[in-house]
C-alpha cells in the first residue's frame, strides 16, 4: 500500500506512537510522518505509506499553520505547560490593542532560539538529552519566517492566536518571545496544527 493519509493527532501521544499504530494496523513496514508534533500538540499529522515515504524530504519543508494558546505569568523549563515552573510573574493589565501590536511585531523573517527541550542535534546528541542531564551547551539561532499572525482571544491571562510560519519554527519559543515582548513571562498551554501547506 502506497499513499498519504492525514491524521488528526490527539494530545497525549507522540508522532512516533501514531506511526507505530498505523504500521501495526496496516501491517506495513514503511510508514513515516512529515513533521513531529509534541505529545501536548494536536492536529494535522501527514502519514506516508509504502513508497510514499520517499516524499518525506519534500513535504517536511512545507509551511505550517497553528492555533496556539499562551499562558502568561508562568515560565517552564520545556516552554510548555507540561514542564516544571522556573519563573512566575504578575501579569500586567493589557488591552487587546497592545496584544495585537505585540503579535504583529513578529511578522517577517527573523532569528529564533529553539527550545532546549527539542530534538535538534548538536554534536550528534539531541538538545533534550543535554537538558535532561542538566548540561549547558551553546545553541545557534535558526532562520524562520512568520507570514501571518492573528489575535483570536484574551481571557484569564491567556492569549489565543493563529500563526502561519515557515518550517523550523518552534511555537513554544514564539510563545515565550511574545510574552517577553509584553514584559512578562509565558508558556505554551495548547497547540493545534491546522494546516500543512501543499499536501
Amino acid at each position: 500500500m502506497d499513499g498519504i493519509i492525514v491524521v488528526n493527532k490527539p494530545s497525549g501521544c507522540t508522532s512516533h506512537d501514531i506511526v507505530s499504530k498505523i504500521r501495526k494496523s496496516l501491517k506495513l513496514k514503511k510508514v513515516g510522518h512529515t513533521g513531529t508534533l509534541d505529545p501536548l500538540a494536536t492536529g494535522v499529522l501527514p502519514i506516508l505509506l509504502g513508497n510514499a515515504t520517499k516524499l518525506s524530504k519534500y513535504l517536511i519543508n512545507h509551511d505550517k499553520e497553528y492555533v496556539a494558546t499562551i499562558k502568561l505569568g508562568v515560565k517552564t523549563d520545556t516552554g510548555d505547560i507540561e514542564g516544571s515552573i522556573i519563573d512566575e510573574q504578575k501579569v500586567p493589565l493589557f488591552t487587546e490593542e497592545q496584544i495585537i501590536e505585540a503579535l504583529n511585531s513578529f511578522v517577517g523573517k527573523q532569528k529564533q532560539m529553539p527550545p532546549m527541550y527539542s530534538a535538534i542535534k548538536v554534536n550528534g546528541k539531541k538538545l533534550y538529552e543535554y537538558a535532561r542531564n542538566g548540561e549547558k551547551i551553546e545553541v545557534a539561532t535558526r532562520d524562520i519566517e512568520i507570514y501571518n499572525i492573528s489575535f483570536l482571544q484574551y481571557i484569564d491571562n491567556k492569549i489565543k492566536f493563529k500563526v502561519s510560519c515557515s518550517k523550523g519554527t518552534y511555537i513554544r519559543s514564539l510563545c515565550e518571545d511574545i510574552a517577553q515582548k509584553l514584559n512578562t513571562v509565558g508558556t505554551m498551554e495548547n497547540l493545534e496544527r491546522t494546516q500543512v501547506r501543499n499536501i
